[in-house]
Formats: C-alpha cells, structure tokens, sequence
C-alpha cells in the first residue's frame, strides 16, 4: 500500500489517507472465499431454482449474456436473515457494445424469518444511520466485512470465511394524511360534493419526453406480478464464459496525498514581446476543456491500479466521466470524488426499484483493471470498451414479486460509463 512505501515521509499522518471504500483483487488461486468471482459461471443461491433466463438476455440482441462479477453481498447488520447476492452480466457480441440493455444486474435473495427483536434492532440501526449520515461512517468495514479499518500493513482480510467478528463476510462461503385541498381552498362542500369524482392520472397522460426521462436505460418500475419464467438453458447451451477469477485480499482505499494536475508549461510561460495575452486565453482553453472528473478517476485508481472492483454500500461511486448520461444522473450527488465520502449519493438520482418502488443506492463497480484480467489470454485487442459499471440496488432489499419462500431474483440498475474513443 502507498503510504509504506520506502520513499514515504514515515507514514505521516498528512502523507496519506483510509477511505470507506473497500477494494477487491483478482487471483486465480482460491482463498477461502469461492462465491466471489469475476468471470466463469454464475453460481445461483439455489441451483435447483435459478432466475428467469429472460432476466440474462441482451436487451439489444436477445442473446444470452455472460458473467463479469459475482458477489457475495449478505449485510447482516443491515438486512438480518437476507442471504445476498449481486451479478453483472454482458453481452459478448460486439455489435451490442455501447448500447443500453447490453450490461445488466441482477440482485438474487433469499430471506429467512427473523426474530422480530431482531427486525426491530435492524430498524433502530437503519434510523440512526439516516440521521447521521452526514458524518463519517464508523467501522463500515467491521459492519460489512467483519474486518475494522486499519492503517497498519497488516489487514484483516475481508474473503476469509473464518471470522472473529459478529458480523458475516459478505464476500465469504409510510401513509401520508392531509386535509382537503378543496377545504384548504376555501371552496364550499357542496360544490365538492356536486363534482362527480375525477379519474386518477396516469403515465400515459404525461408528454412523451417528459414520461422517458422518469427513467434511465427503460429502468420503468412495474410492480405487477412478474411475468412467467423462462427456463434456465442447458450448460451445454450457454456462450463461452470469461475466464475464472477469484476475488480475494481486499483492503480499505489508502491514499497518497495527491497534488492538482498542473497546468502545462508552455500554457505558462509568458513572452515579453506582447503575446502573454494569447497565451492567457490559450491557459484558459486548457482548464476549461480538461476532464477533471476523468483526471480525478485515473489519479485515484493509478495508487491502487490493479483493483478490479470498489465496494461501499450506500456510498459513492467514483465517475469515469460526469459528461454521459449516468456522469450527469450521478454527478451532482454529494462531494463529487472526493477522496474520503462518507455521505450516501441521493438515491432518487438513481432509477427507484422497479419491483418495490423503493429508492436505489450505490453497492459495487468493476473498474477497468478488470477487464484487462478477463482478457488477458485473448488474442484480439479489440474486447470490453467500459470505463467503469456502477452498480445501484434496492436499498430496501426487497423480495421478489410473488415470491413468498425461497430464492427470488431481481433486475437492479447497472450504469455504464463507456470508454472515450477520441484523444482527451
């Protein structure tokens, strides 16, 4: 890590900086860990009853999509009883690249029954983390991973199953009343009551444009009972998988303390012979057209540059670029990559749960380092084109529509930032 580097002042306090932020690794040997994985088959909760085939279907080409991430993802503390699971998938057709419907995320869980002092005790918990969460988040790693944050070298590793905490490795094997408006209005009853009662509004009364900005990458909610399953195919019958890596020694985000990307020299340097004012305007060009967001997410993954994933729920996602469509859902959201967050972005910029209706947050993204492994043994250069997969859940947790015991799956919101094409 950064700050025990040979070269570093001592490991002054100064010098360097822990976040919230929990990174994972790639590995091909398995740690005690074998649920989180990138690439390889997905392994669903329960084999016997694996989701809807349509729900790992290329919204572009319909064809069947491919593993990039699975993640174990059970938060006991938050949601006690709920065993949780998280999966990327994308479509390997290169003609679907870089259009939507051809990342997706699915959420599995599976909910057993909690004692109600325990639901009440999650509640209690869930209460008092809205009304403090403006302030810093204390021990996340401990609530989430069973493992406290440590600016020692040695870390306790979050993938072990062997656990000396209280809390599961998740990487481990209202109604609202009011008076009448009309009341309020001053208007009399009986005018009310001579009114015949008026139809509820619908989505379909909305203006074309504004009804397609309720929602990014046709996230609409439904909250019908989902339609039939489609039968998970034969082994035989699936694309060519990526291959398997093992996610394994995670550790909290150190950073170095990082200086502001200088402007260049020769935008600096000012002649005597009358043209500084050209050059002024050439410095100005400069600091307007820079992505600082991009420079931001470059400096930030280049102190730890073979992440493949970052994990903090509720947190916030580090932006690729604030100029997309998901840079300008998520930008404005909080301190904009910041280096220590430690506030929830606003869920209601991301697309609400299209089975409950209840608000989204951020849980996980997959950094490009990942796509560098999952490549590494192809030939050709021309593979995944993402910068980074933002990943938004339920912050609820809920339980699939219709399903009253077992395993339910879930379709939660994936934003794709891709990768520039043309030179900065």
């Amino acid at each position: 890590m950064a700050p025990y580097d040979s070269d570093s002042s001592g490991g002054e306090d100064n010098d360097y900086t822990e976040t919230n932020v929990l990174l994972g690794y790639a590995s091909k040997e398995a740690s005690d860990d074998t649920i989180s994985y990138l690439g390889g088959q997905p392994s669903w909760l329960d084999p016997a009853t694996p989701p809807s085939s349509a729900l790992a279907k290329c919204k572009v080409c319909n064809d069947l999509m491919v593993l990039l991430l699975q993640l174990n993802g059970d938060l006991p503390e938050s949601f006690p009883g709920h065993e949780r699971r998280l999966y990327v998938l994308t479509c390997r057709r290169k003609t679907c690249r870089r259009k939507d419907g051809s990342v997706r995320a699915l959420r599995g869980v599976r909910i057993a029954d909690v004692p109600v002092k325990d639901r009440k005790v999650a509640d209690k918990s869930e209460r008092a983390s809205e009304a403090q969460s403006s302030k810093p988040a204390i021990n996340l790693g401990e609530t989430l991973f069973g493992a406290k944050p440590s600016t020692s070298t040695t870390s306790a590793n979050p993938f072990s199953t062997s656990s000396s905490a209280a809390f599961s490795n998740p990487f481990s094997s209202p109604s609202n009343t009011s008076g009448s408006p009309f009341e309020a209005a001053g208007l009399p009853t009986n005018e009310l009551a001579a009114k015949p009662p008026q139809p509820p509004s619908t989505t379909a009364d909305l203006p074309k444009t504004f009804a397609s900005a309720l929602s990014l990458n046709n996230d609409t909610p439904n909250f019908g009972p989902p339609p039939p399953p489609e039968p998970w195919p034969q082994e035989s019958d699936l694309p060519p998988a990526y291959p398997l890596y093992y996610l394994a020694d995670a550790d909290y985000e150190v950073l170095d303390k990082v200086e502001e990307t200088p402007v260049p020299a020769h935008t600096m340097d000012l002649d005597e012979g009358g043209a500084s004012g050209s050059q002024r305007e050439d410095k100005d060009v400069y600091e307007d057209t820079i992505d600082k967001t991009f420079q931001n997410f470059a400096d930030r993954l280049a102190q730890n540059p073979e992440q493949v994933i970052r994990y903090e729920f509720k947190g916030q996602p580090l932006l690729y670029s604030k100029n997309d469509a998901v840079g300008k859902l998520l930008a404005g959201s909080g301190k904009e990559n910041t280096k220590i967050k430690t506030t929830s972005i606003n869920g209601n910029k991301i697309p609400r749960c299209g089975n409950c209706g209840a608000g989204r947050v951020f849980e996980v993204q997959l950094t490009p380092h990942a796509i560098m492994e999952l490549e590494k043994d192809e030939m050709s250069l021309d593979g995944m084109e993402w910068g980074t997969i933002i990943v938004g859940v339920c912050e609820k947790d809920c339980q699939q529509n219709g399903v009253n015991t077992g395993v339910g799956y879930i379709e939660e919101w994936a934003g794709v930032q891709w990768e520039e094409l043309k030179g900065r």
